[in-house]
């Protein structure tokens, strides 16, 4: 199988969790970086993922592509049905192209945390394997926001974060996902920082953060495979 990687930034790359884990299962990841505006026919893709980055979904002005990126979403969303899967501000793209807000969060919040999965959650293909409160690594400023389309169906929650996944109704192959455990990674942190450095000082030193990952390291690892494993039987289905 081949899955579409839709990329927003230099720095936000496929993370070390999400290579391994579409390595050991054998998927071919096709990157496609948004900022050169070609993306591939959705008849012609499994699925696709949208990876997040610094281009916030109204910020068209700043980002050129964001608005053609848009167009290739509802086509994929409303013309092909394709399998979406967004991460992290790839979530957020993702949500509004079906009608959601996203609006400048409670807080930003870069690190370890933890989710619980909702009932509808408990029983969405996604998360099957999972226990009902989770680890996550977030990296966001921005959210989702009520009142969400009835067709939303939110599937995990967090004190940071109201929506951190959702799904829409009779169409589990289209999910958003509002933290990075793909990147949850020592490497992946330390370009993050590099990033984010040019910006000014993050509230965590980065050798304090780098510890904080590699105590949970295993369990991200173990939890994104799960779920990348689920998304891709809802590809096939």
């Amino acid at each position: 199988m081949q899955l579409t990687v839709i990329q927003h930034s230099l720095w936000d790359e496929p993370g070390h969790c999400l290579r391994e884990v579409a390595r050991e299962k054998g998927i071919t990841l096709c990157l496609v970086k948004a900022w050169k505006g070609e993306f591939p026919d959705p008849h012609d893709v499994s699925g696709v993922i949208l990876l997040g980055g610094n281009a916030g979904v109204s910020e068209e002005g700043g980002y050129p592509f964001l608005q053609r990126e848009k167009e290739y979403l509802k086509n994929c969303l409303l013309k092909t049905d394709t399998p979406c899967l967004g991460l992290c501000r790839g979530q957020q793209l993702l949500a509004e192209a079906l009608g959601a807000q996203v609006k400048p969060g409670f807080s930003s919040f870069p690190g370890p945390s933890e989710s619980l999965l909702t009932a509808a959650g408990r029983k969405h293909p996604v998360f099957q394997g999972f226990s009902r409160g989770f680890s996550t690594f977030k990296w966001s400023g921005d959210a989702l926001f009520s009142p969400l389309p009835s067709y939303f169906e939110i599937l995990a929650t967090s004190k940071e974060c109201q929506v951190d996944a959702f799904s829409i109704a009779a169409r589990p192959y289209v999910i958003g996902i509002q933290f990075d455990n793909h990147t949850a990674h020592p490497d992946d942190v330390r370009r993050w920082y590099a990033r984010h450095d040019s910006m000014g000082p993050l509230a965590v030193p980065m050798d304090e953060m780098i510890e904080k990952i590699k105590k949970v390291n295993n369990k991200f690892l173990q939890d994104f495979s799960l779920l990348f494993t689920n998304f891709v039987e809802l590809c096939h289905s």
